[in-house]
């Protein structure tokens, strides 16, 4: 089983994320479940939603405490929360951020990590460019994909596509392949 655990603040679509996801692997002909857990509810707040994704049914429903890969919508949050807990030592991590990891603080912890399993996307920038709001969540769903290989670019392409059908899928769908090329190059 492959457990994701997603962070970020209230609006920036840290649930759909995780929801995206469950939607890929599903047509992926995987099994995966995906469930929000919130605090105070409230616009800005901390957030947090897992993924949970396996080639058999998946019967736990509780929280992920050791995830196999973090995707961190706000880097704000790195030092004020432990969102690194648990992280399993060969896990992968996604940072919403155009600063160096020496810039956000965290360049000798992920040292640790295998190469190309620690990668930083400017997706903001990249929702802003291709969709005009500022929801990094469907860019950063081609960087997961393009470091994880966990799940084809089409798929989840596909799964953006049906959440949002129209101009604003085929928008989020652009921002997300820019972000799986920028995340294949690192």
């Amino acid at each position: 089983m492959f457990e994701i655990r997603l962070h970020g603040r209230g609006g920036q679509g840290v649930v759909t994320g995780a929801e995206l996801l469950s939607v890929a692997a599903f047509d992926e002909g995987k099994y995966a479940q995906a469930f929000p857990s919130f605090g105070s509810e409230r616009m800005g707040a901390p957030v947090v939603s897992f993924c949970r994704i396996d080639d058999k049914a998946i019967r736990l429903r509780e929280p992920i405490l050791e995830p196999d890969a973090l995707i961190i919508q706000d880097p704000t949050l790195l030092h004020s929360l432990d969102l690194f807990s648990g992280l399993n030592p060969e896990g992968y991590v996604l940072i919403n951020s155009t600063r160096s990891f020496e810039e956000l603080g965290i360049a000798d912890f992920v040292k640790r990590f295998p190469p190309h399993h620690v990668c930083d996307v400017g997706a903001t920038e990249l929702a802003m460019k291709h969709v005009g709001r500022p929801l990094p969540n469907a860019a950063l769903l081609g960087g997961f994909a393009a470091i994880t290989k966990l799940l084809a670019f089409n798929s989840v392409a596909k799964a953006i596509r049906e959440k949002f059908p129209g101009r604003v899928g085929e928008f989020n769908i652009a921002a997300a392949r820019e972000a799986y090329e920028t995340a294949l190059a690192t």
